[in-house]
């Protein structure tokens, strides 16, 4: 999931009660079930609480570069370009990766029980209602909890930090959130289908929700403008926020894109990039750097992905989501 904010209050109970209004589902999927999740995925997850994890997942401290709807970026409390703003994206760690697995394994013997065949044992799947698609939903809905209190935690914990270095308080620093979307999740949802209004299983991996003006599951304070979209861009580009729109509703049953997309493997982008070339670019850029692993560089490295530029344009001009703000990095924490 992501989550791009500004600002807050003190004391975790006190922000996450202000935080959640601003959350996808509220932060808290009501069907996740612990006892659907193993033991060992708990143990996985136990000591990653609070931390970001490898991969594409990162923490940014970025600028508003470029305002292109300046109403509801205002109902975001974004300005002016120049304001700062945090993004951080990440999910559930091990505790997520584990109980994906444990379904995995599940699910294909339920494969070969109702004889459903698939060309990539990575599209395993299981029947909605048969026993190990419920156990999976559950337990995905836990992992989905998992990470919205991952996210809170570090929202807290960079509040802090913003707060300790600057001598004063989130509060009066403003540091707000602005919304907290997933890109990995699967949730039952009404659509029109031919007209009709139907329950569908949205499945959205790596993509985003982006519900439109005046949807019931939005927040109070998005009526009018339609959801907030988190777009991360790739280490060291620009990111973007969109919103939600009646047209992508009916085309696509309210989903956008999530981010650049890769253009190359993670094992080519390692062979074919020197990792020291791809902090050099960062540095004449004036974007800070920290990074747990040098490996992480250059898979994660821009060269690796697709122009997210072009990719957001797309997505605004087939109308599936408009483009709301533009943000540059100044700082990336990797790992």
């Amino acid at each position: 999931g992501m989550r791009g904010w500004l600002g807050g209050s003190s004391g975790i109970n006190a922000e996450y009660g202000e935080d959640k209004e601003h959350c996808e589902e509220y932060g808290r999927m009501l069907q996740a079930d612990p006892t659907k999740v193993s033991a060992r995925a708990k143990k996985r997850g136990l000591p990653q609480l609070g931390t970001l994890g490898a991969g594409n997942h990162y923490a940014e401290i970025q600028v508003v570069d470029e305002i292109f709807n300046p109403q509801a970026a205002r109902r975001m409390g974004i300005d002016e370009p120049g304001q700062v703003c945090v993004m951080i994206h990440c999910g559930s760690r091990g505790l997520g990766h584990q109980v994906a697995t444990d379904a995995l394994t599940e699910m294909e013997r339920a494969m070969r029980r109702d004889n459903i065949v698939v060309n990539d044992r990575q599209l395993a799947c299981a029947r909605i209602n048969s026993e190990e698609g419920q156990t999976y939903l559950k337990a995905m809905a836990a992992a989905a909890n998992y990470a919205w209190v991952n996210r809170s935690s570090m929202t807290f914990l960079c509040r802090q930090a913003f707060a300790k270095l600057f001598h004063s308080t989130p509060d009066d620093l403003d540091m707000h959130m602005i919304y907290d979307v997933s890109h990995n999740i699967a949730k039952i949802e009404q659509h029109m289908v031919d007209g009709r209004q139907k329950t569908l299983m949205m499945h959205r991996k790596g993509s985003t929700r982006a519900f439109p003006p005046n949807h019931p599951l939005i927040p109070v304070d998005y009526q009018l403008t339609g959801q907030p979209v988190l777009i991360g861009g790739t280490m060291g580009t620009c990111s973007y926020v969109l919103t939600g729109t009646e047209k992508g509703m009916h085309r696509t049953f309210g989903t956008t894109c999530h981010g650049a997309g890769r253009a190359y493997s993670r094992a080519k982008s390692r062979r074919n990039l020197d990792y020291l070339t791809v902090l050099e670019n960062l540095r004449a850029k004036g974007i800070s750097i920290r990074v747990a692993s040098p490996k992480l560089v250059m898979e994660e490295a821009p060269e690796s992905y697709k122009n997210v530029t072009d990719v957001v344009n797309t997505c605004h001009g087939a109308g599936i989501s408009d483009k709301c703000i533009k943000l540059r990095p100044i700082a990336v924490i990797k790992g």
